[in-house]
């Protein structure tokens, strides 16, 4: 089976090529794409799944067989050229800042020239600008980056302040930096924690500060990198296990993360089945879903989010009725 980065850039080829030359024959359109008859066949069978969302019949990309020839009826807009909203111009230009920036990147020139070509659109389409907050992001971004592949390249240590999103906390820590990876299309920071005492990943938009020491790594021998090749998060058989209904407006939970099993419902809805390491971590996931999500299983994490929820709720209601400002003494945790 083809991986994803070689068969998207087909895929998206394949419509214009096809309705350049209606009545095509299928042994012609694999010839000229370098692939297999077989694997031509899946692709247009993967294109006649996509459309615009909402997928109804008039959205989805439809194509004719007659004998071995194929033909485009209907193309869902694909052959008109991608218009990017502000929010989207914007996430494009600041993912390919840093990825210019990271170490291990074969082609750096097709990332540069692709960057100076969305940069002028940008700056040529009206009322789509790189906002300040972005901006700032991506210097304070790049700026870490500078000072992690400086470090690396003269072998010395770190103090990094890190936010750590499973305990919701801030600490100082000094690592002795190994590599600089791009997984899953965020960069980290492999390194050796002497406070875990373990070789660590830390995410470079979560380090808030970096400084370099003026002292050589001490990373020990058995120190080795971490194999990222299954992904960050590997759910182990010993972790907890969370039964979950989403809401369609939520299920987008099964697709980021991984689910050991997803049940499909009415309505759009499904049940998935996943597990967690850190109980304060699935807890702020379930509150930031609001309303599209039901807890299932286990009965301490529905009565962990139900805790967080009553006490989020009485520190609005104090807020509320206070007019000088919530203190701690008015509202109990």
């Amino acid at each position: 089976m083809a991986g994803v980065a070689e068969r998207l850039p087909r895929l998206l080829a394949l419509v214009p090529y096809l309705l350049a030359r209606p009545g095509v024959p299928i042994e012609q359109v694999a010839a000229d794409f370098s692939v297999t008859v077989r694997q031509l066949r899946r692709d247009l069978e993967l294109l006649w799944m996509c459309g615009l969302p909402g997928y109804g019949p008039g959205d989805l990309i439809d194509l004719s067989f007659e004998g071995d020839t194929v033909t485009v009826t209907f193309d869902a807009g694909m052959r008109r050229p991608l218009r990017l909203s502000g929010a989207e111009a914007t996430a494009v230009v600041v993912a390919l800042r840093v990825l210019a920036q990271m170490p291990g990147v074969l082609d750096t020139g097709s990332v540069r020239r692709a960057l100076a070509k969305i940069e002028a659109a940008v700056g040529q389409a009206d009322g789509v600008v790189v906002g300040p907050g972005r901006a700032d992001l991506d210097s304070a971004g790049v700026a870490t980056l500078t000072v992690v592949r400086d470090a690396l390249e003269h072998r010395r240590a770190l103090c990094i302040r890190y936010y750590t999103p499973a305990r919701d906390t801030v600490s100082e820590r000094t690592v002795d930096p190994m590599r600089l990876l791009l997984v899953e299309g965020r960069s980290y920071l492999e390194a050796w924690c002497r406070v875990a005492e373990e070789v660590r990943l830390f995410r470079c938009d979560r380090i808030e500060h970096v400084t370099t020491l003026d002292e050589p790594v001490a990373a020990p021998p058995h120190a080795r990198p971490t194999d990222c090749s299954a992904g960050l998060f590997r759910p182990q058989p010993d972790q907890r296990l969370a039964v979950l209904t989403l809401a369609p407006d939520a299920r987008w939970v099964a697709e980021y993360y991984p689910v050991e099993e997803l049940i499909e419902g009415e309505g759009g809805t499904a049940t998935v089945r996943m597990r967690y390491a850190e109980t304060g971590w699935m807890v702020r996931l379930v509150l930031g879903l609001g309303a599209g999500v039901v807890v299932q299983e286990p009965a301490e994490l529905a009565a962990a989010v139900a805790q967080r929820a009553l006490v989020a709720l009485r520190r609005s209601s104090c807020a509320h009725l206070a007019p000088g400002g919530l203190t701690s003494s008015m509202c109990p945790t």
